[in-house]
């Protein structure tokens, strides 16, 4: 008689091989729960958030403070954020730039996105409330709040205005950065409010004419989609002039010459491939909106850096 021994024992290899699935799995899970969060904005916002605490401290904040706000500000945006693709996820399956997110490929259930996105907002609240101020902690409830019920609920799918006004969320880091070191908000944080809101139309508007056929199929109202692209321009122009004014502004508030020469020398570039994208599209020419969109993000990191260098020349 032959005896075989069963694949199916303790450390063999039918054993390693469900192990290796369920952590591959595990991993899977993970990273679509991570990518709800949309991580590559949240760098964006962090990066006007130690800055302002910088100066708000005429230096560098007690490290504490450092960690419960930009922590609180990272569990904040991430549950607006996956919030955001509960609710969108219908029109991120149909545009080419989101389907790969988690909800567009059904990855995560709605309600278990939902919950983690509301647990991550009371994280948030917690930990900004106990570790800063609970005006720090208000603040975040409230950049959360207009982000999902104004921006993504109310304004997105109705109006062209959706990310002038809807893009005020992501204004609220620098109010939190400033008002977890101060306790309150001051001028120097509405500036730098004012440079972010500005700085917001020229930045999507050019990403939103380049995936201007993706929010058309969506029947998201984005000014590319409904106004002709000599108007979109126009308006990007407008606003990058508008943005640079307010930038200058900060410089009475003490920001100091380091930031008054990279806010000066960083608005000039902005303004050249403003007014460059606008006489393309007047020409009929490429219009090339991508460059913009990723000078925008240079241009923002750069003015924020300069924030905080400043006050250690």
């Amino acid at each position: 008689m032959t005896v075989t021994a069963s694949p199916i024992v303790a450390g063999g290899p039918v054993a390693d091989g469900d192990q290796g699935h369920r952590a591959a799995g595990l991993r899977a899970t993970v990273g679509s729960y991570i990518a709800l969060t949309k991580p590559r904005i949240i760098e964006l916002l962090l990066v006007t958030t130690l800055p302002v605490m910088i100066l708000a401290a005429n230096g560098m904040p007690h490290p504490w403070t450092i960690a419960a706000t930009l922590l609180g500000g990272t569990l904040a945006a991430g549950s607006a954020n996956t919030i955001n693709c509960v609710v969108d996820r219908d029109i991120d399956a149909v545009m080419s730039r989101t389907k790969r997110r988690p909800m567009a490929k059904h990855a995560v259930p709605p309600v278990a996105a939902l919950r983690f996105g509301i647990a991550l907002g009371a994280a948030a609240t917690l930990l900004l409330g106990l570790g800063a101020n609970w005006l720090s902690a208000g603040l975040a409830d409230g950049a959360i709040a207009f982000y999902v019920f104004v921006y993504t609920l109310g304004l997105k799918r109705r109006t062209p205005s959706n990310i002038v006004i809807g893009g005020a969320a992501g204004c609220f880091p620098v109010l939190i950065g400033w008002s977890a070191v101060r306790g309150s908000v001051g001028w120097p944080a509405i500036v730098l409010f004012a440079v972010v809101f500005l700085w917001t139309p020229p930045h999507f508007w050019a990403l939103a004419m380049r995936f201007k056929d993706d929010y058309a199929a969506a029947g998201v109202p984005m000014l590319p989609v409904v106004a002709p692209a000599a108007s979109v321009t126009r308006q990007i122009v407008f606003y990058s002039w508008a943005m640079v004014a307010a930038s200058l502004a900060l410089i009475p508030f003490g920001a100091g010459p380091v930031y008054a020469v990279a806010a000066s020398v960083m608005g000039a570039v902005f303004l050249f491939e403003a007014h460059r994208l606008h006489r393309r599209v007047r020409r009929g020419e490429p219009a090339k909106p991508l460059v913009l969109f990723h000078q925008s993000i240079t241009y923002l990191t750069v003015l924020f850096v300069a924030v905080a260098v400043s006050q250690f020349v």
